[in-house]
C-alpha cells in the first residue's frame, strides 16, 4: 500500500475540487445576478424559500442519501457480480426513482400552499409574499426529479473512477440557470432588468408585478439548469458501455438494499440542510431581507464545503466501500484519517479567512444594483457566525458516508435527528428568549454542526480504531490558521491607509492581496510545522512548475 492510497485520494480529490470550484464560482455569479436584480427583499426571499424546498430534497435524496446509498451498493455489486449486474442495478434504480420521486414532485406541486405556510409562516404578514413563493415552488419542483437522475449518473461515474465530469455537472446547472433565467426574466418582464441594472428606475419605481414576473422567469431557468446537469453526464456513461434498458422491480435485492440504506441515510444526511431550512423558518418572522441575508452568507460557505468536504467525501466513499467489502479495517481507517486531515487542512484557514474578511467579500460580490450597504453588513454578520462551524459542515460529508460503507445508516440518522431538535430549540431560544436576529440563528447552526461531527467521530472511532496522528495535526493546522487571520487584518489595515475599505476598490484590493498572502503564509507555517499534506501539495506544485519550465 505505502503512500499510494493517500496520493490517489489527494489527486482525485483535487480533480473534483477544481470542478467544484468552477461550479461554485458560477454559483456566485448566479447569486450576484439575483442580488443585483432583486435585492434582499420580497422577491428574492420568495425565490430562496421556494428553491430551498426542492433543493432540500435534492440535498437529502439526490445528492445526499441517494448518492451515498447508490455508490455503496453499486461499488459492491460491481466488485462481487461484475459490470453487467451493476448496470442492471443502475437501470432498476433509475426507474424506481421515476416512480417514487415523480410522485413526490406531483404531491409537492399540489401541496405547495401548505408546504410554504409550514416553512415560512412569517411570509403571510406581507401581502402577496406567500402567493409568490407558492408559484415559484410549483415552477421549480420538477427540478428535484432531474437532479435525482443526475445523482444516479454521478454515482455510476464515481464508482468507475470518473470524477471530473460528474463534479463539473453542477457548472452546467449554474450556467443554464443564469443564461436561460435571464432570457426568461427578459421575456416575462420586458424592461425590468435593464431598468434596474442601469439605475434608470430606483426601487420604489419598479412595479411589484413586474419584479414578480421576472423572478418567475429566473425560476424557469433553474429547471432548465437541472436538465443540463443530467444531460452533460450521459456521453461519459455511454463511453463506459452503460446502456439504458427499461426495467422496474422493487423486489430486486439490489434495489431493496439501496432503498433500505436510503431511508435512514436520508435522515443521516439531513442535519445541515434541515437546520438551514429551520433557520429560514425562523428568519421569515424577522421581516423582509433576513432569509436572503442568511442565504447570501451560506452561499460563501458552500464554496469550501463543496470544494473540500464534498470533493474529499466523493472520492473517499468508493475507496472505503471497497475496504469495507474486503473487511480491511486498517485500510479503511487510513483512508478516513487522510480524508479528515485534508478537509481540516483546507477548512480551518478558510474559516478564519471568511470570518475576518466577511464584510469585504460580501460587499465585493453582492453589493450591486438593489443589494445595499445595509444588506452587506447584515449578510456579513451571518457569514462570521456560519464560518465558526465550517470544519463541522465539511467533515460531516466525510464522516456520514463512512458509516454507510460499514452498512450502518442508523447511527448517522439518530445523530442527525438529535442535531435537528437541538438546532430548532436553539433557534427558538434565540428568537423568543434572547431577542436575537438572523446572526444568532446562523451561530446556533454552526455550534450544532460541530456537535454533530464530534459525536460522529466518537462513534466512528469505536468502530475502526483511533485516528492516529489526527489530534497533533489539528493543533498544527490551528496554529497556522491563526496566522491567516493576522495576515488578513494587517492587509486590511494597510489598504485602509490608502483607500476606504468599504468601497469597491478597497474591497477588491483587500481580497486580491489578502487571499494569496494568507494562503502563502498558511502553507509556509504549516509546512514548517511538518504537516504532510502541505508538503505534498508543495512538491506537486514544484514538479508541475519544473515540467512547465522544461
Amino acid at each position: 500500500m505505502g503512500q499510494e492510497p493517500p496520493i490517489r485520494l489527494a489527486r482525485s480529490a483535487s480533480v473534483v475540487g477544481i470542478a467544484i470550484l468552477a461550479s461554485r464560482v458560477l454559483g456566485l455569479v448566479r447569486e450576484q445576478v439575483f442580488a443585483a436584480s432583486f435585492g434582499a427583499g420580497r422577491e428574492l426571499d420568495a425565490f430562496v424559500t421556494a428553491f430551498r424546498i426542492p433543493n432540500l430534497f435534492r440535498d437529502l435524496f439526490a445528492e445526499g442519501a441517494l448518492s451515498a446509498a447508490f455508490v455503496t451498493c453499486f461499488t459492491q455489486t460491481l466488485a462481487r457480480e461484475g459490470e453487467a449486474r451493476a448496470w442492471r442495478l443502475a437501470n432498476l434504480v433509475i426507474h424506481a426513482l421515476l416512480v417514487v420521486v415523480g410522485s413526490v414532485v406531483l404531491v409537492g406541486i399540489v401541496a405547495a400552499p401548505w408546504v410554504v405556510r409550514l416553512i415560512a409562516p412569517g411570509f403571510a404578514e406581507i401581502p402577496g409574499k406567500t402567493q409568490l413563493t407558492v408559484e415559484l415552488t410549483r415552477v421549480m419542483f420538477p427540478f428535484l426529479l432531474l437532479v435525482a437522475l443526475a445523482a444516479v449518473a454521478m454515482g455510476m461515474l464515481n464508482a468507475r473512477g470518473r470524477f471530473g465530469v460528474p463534479a463539473s455537472a453542477s457548472s452546467f446547472f449554474n450556467l443554464g440557470s443564469i443564461l436561460v433565467g435571464l432570457v426568461g426574466a427578459s421575456w416575462m418582464a420586458p424592461g425590468y432588468l435593464s431598468s434596474v441594472w442601469t439605475h434608470r428606475a430606483v426601487v420604489p419605481d419598479v412595479a411589484p408585478e413586474l419584479a414578480e414576473r421576472a423572478i418567475v422567469g429566473m425560476a424557469i431557468g433553474t429547471v432548465v439548469g437541472g436538465a443540463l446537469q443530467l444531460l452533460v453526464q450521459l456521453p461519459s456513461l455511454y463511453r463506459l458501455n452503460y446502456r439504458y434498458r427499461p426495467m422496474l422491480s422493487f423486489r430486486d435485492p439490489g434495489v431493496r438494499q439501496v432503498l433500505a440504506l436510503m431511508g435512514p441515510a436520508t435522515i443521516g444526511a439531513a442535519a445541515v440542510q434541515v437546520n438551514v431550512l429551520v433557520n429560514s423558518n425562523f428568519a421569515s418572522q424577522l421581516g423582509d431581507g433576513a432569509v436572503s441575508w442568511l442565504n447570501v452568507a451560506f452561499r460563501f460557505m458552500q464554496l469550501p464545503i463543496g470544494l473540500f468536504g464534498v470533493a474529499v467525501g466523493v472520492v473517499a466513499l468508493p475507496a472505503v466501500s471497497r475496504s469495507a467489502e474486503r473487511d480491511d479495517i486498517a485500510e479503511f481507517n487510513t483512508t478516513i484519517v487522510r480524508a479528515l486531515r485534508l478537509v481540516f487542512g483546507l477548512c480551518l484557514p478558510a474559516a478564519v479567512g471568511l470570518a475576518v474578511l466577511a464584510p469585504e467579500l460580501v460587499g465585493l460580490v453582492y453589493q450591486h444594483g438593489r443589494f445595499t450597504a445595509e444588506d452587506t453588513r447584515m449578510a456579513a454578520n451571518a457569514l462570521v457566525a456560519y464560518a465558526i462551524g465550517l470544519a463541522g459542515y465539511a467533515n460531516i460529508k466525510v464522516a456520514v458516508p463512512a458509516f454507510y460503507a460499514l452498512g450502518d445508516a442508523r447511527t448517522p440518522a439518530l445523530i442527525s435527528c438529535l442535531s435537528i431538535l437541538v438546532n430548532a430549540l436553539g433557534n427558538w431560544l434565540v428568537i423568543n428568549r434572547f431577542g436575537g436576529g438572523h446572526t444568532g440563528l446562523a451561530f446556533v447552526t454552526s455550534l450544532v454542526a460541530l456537535l454533530n461531527f464530534a459525536v460522529l467521530m466518537v462513534l466512528l472511532r469505536r468502530r475502526i480504531g483511533a485516528f492516529a496522528g489526527l489530534g497533533s495535526v489539528l493543533l498544527k493546522l490551528a496554529t497556522a490558521s491563526l496566522v491567516v487571520g493576522l495576515v488578513c487584518i494587517a492587509i486590511r489595515w494597510g489598504v485602509g491607509l490608502l483607500v476606504p475599505v468599504d468601497q469597491l476598490l478597497g474591497r477588491a484590493l483587500i481580497a486580491g492581496a489578502a487571499i494569496p498572502a494568507a494562503a502563502t503564509a498558511f502553507a509556509l507555517v504549516a509546512a514548517a510545522l511538518g504537516v504532510d499534506e502541505v508538503g505534498t501539495v508543495a512538491r506537486r506544485l514544484q514538479g508541475w512548475t519544473a515540467r512547465r519550465a522544461g
